[in-house]
């Protein structure tokens, strides 16, 4: 793997006031991106394998791509500016015309949905990854806080 890069996986959504948190990462580290409500729950959705009865903008841009023939090769990170974080689609195209690599801006978020759609690897940029503040211990207690909450509202409707 490229050392300049750092494999991520999506750790937690949480809803706020403004959008949702969604909480990225590896075992060493955890950081928050804010995105708005809609991806958040597209982002949701797709981790609980839920699918809606007509194709949301995320289920379009994917059959686009299988009807051209092309694969999301990655997701990258790659910038943070004032809070603002930025990403690239990397899309591999190969047909009889041969082969060629596309890289797109996209919004994180975007690029986030499609990743856990196609099943594709999510990186951050290291500089990225070593800039952002580790949040796995607020992680850990909004987790802790959630399943307490279930469990609450588990016991009160069964009694």
């Amino acid at each position: 793997m490229n050392p300049d890069v750092v494999v991520i996986a999506v750790k937690g959504v949480m809803p706020t006031d403004n959008g949702c948190a969604i909480f990225l990462g590896d075992e060493a580290k955890t950081f928050v991106i804010i995105v708005d409500h809609f991806v958040g729950h597209a982002i949701q959705m797709t981790m609980k394998g839920e699918r809606k009865a007509r194709p949301l903008t995320h289920d379009l841009i994917g059959s686009i791509l299988l009807g051209l023939e092309t694969k999301l090769e990655r997701v990258l990170i790659n910038d943070v500016k004032k809070g603002t974080f930025f990403a690239r689609v990397l899309l591999r195209m190969e047909n009889e015309l041969g082969r060629k690599i596309v890289e797109i801006d996209a919004r994180p978020s975007d690029s986030i949905v499609l990743a856990l759609q196609q099943q594709r690897p999510i990186l951050v940029a290291r500089a990225v990854y070593e800039a952002v503040d580790d949040m796995t211990e607020e992680l850990q207690r909004m987790l802790k806080q959630q399943a307490e909450q279930e469990e609450n509202e588990g016991g009160s409707s069964s009694a």
